[in-house]
């Protein structure tokens, strides 16, 4: 049972968070011209291995 929401969620999750990294692109466009960086690469990224690590339990 655990599982079957675990799944679901953490695919949820991933897909809102490239979809927040698709809406602060001009945020981090400008910030790079700054001379500053935002990290939503490595929530991605965390996601993503969280994903798949629920995607391949049997």
């Amino acid at each position: 049972m655990h599982e079957r929401l675990t799944r679901p969620m953490l695919f949820g999750a991933y897909q809102l968070s490239l979809l927040i990294g698709i809406l602060l692109l001009p945020v981090a466009v400008v910030a790079g011209r700054l001379g500053v960086t935002l990290p939503i690469h490595r929530v991605i990224q965390t996601l993503e291995r969280a994903h798949e690590r629920a995607r391949d339990l049997p």
